[in-house]
């Protein structure tokens, strides 16, 4: 009578998870939870990163834009020159006015050809709801390289004093990783040709 009545009371038991039940189900749930919130860390990364890329071909663009806008050479100089860079007394972006001023440019932060940081307040205009957060562009370095490529095949840079009715502006947006080293967030490459007047 004893077991029949032990058995009446199982049976009229709520039912109920053991232990080990429990155990399971709240690791099954942690593990879950895990993997979301990896997902949901990754899924901000990719588009963090998408953001940075897409600001960046923007500045490159507009600095490309910059670059080529200026006359090939000197007025009256040389346009073989095999040494490229900024004149005498051309100290800054807003004195260039030809494209080998601008070889071996670097801005970091980067800045407008008026020497105005990117991100910043114009002239107190910008609404600092469209001003980036301070500190935003503090490692981005804007790089600029011009150099001339050989005729037959543009790819090919040349070196030593070498020239050609061909010179490449090249414009980079590098962002310094805090564990070291660089990224590259942007890179426009433009061939620009000599025309001799006739």
């Amino acid at each position: 009578m004893l077991k029949h009545n032990l058995r009446d009371y199982r049976h009229n038991m709520p039912a109920a998870f053991t232990l080990i039940e429990a155990t399971v189900s709240i690791s099954i749930a942690a593990i879950a939870g895990s993997v979301l919130l990896l997902g949901i860390t990754s899924s901000l990364q990719t588009t963090s990163e998408a953001m940075e890329r897409t600001i960046a071909d923007g500045m490159a663009r507009q600095l490309m834009d910059e670059v080529v806008g200026c006359r090939y050479m000197e007025p009256g100089g040389d346009p073989y020159q095999s040494t490229l860079g900024p004149e005498a007394g051309e100290t800054s972006r807003d004195d260039f006015d030809d494209i080998d001023d601008y070889n071996a440019l670097r801005v970091q932060p980067p800045a407008d050809q008026y020497g105005i940081a990117l991100g910043a307040a114009d002239g107190g205009v910008r609404h600092a709801n469209f001003q980036a957060p301070e500190g935003f562009f503090d490692d981005w370095t804007e790089e600029v390289d011009v150099y001339y490529v050989d005729e037959s095949d543009l790819t090919t840079r040349l070196t030593g004093g070498q020239t050609s009715d061909y010179r490449v502006v090249q414009v980079r947006i590098v962002k310094d990783d805090p564990n070291g080293g660089s990224r590259e967030l942007a890179n426009l490459r433009r061939v620009v040709v000599y025309v001799p007047a006739m």
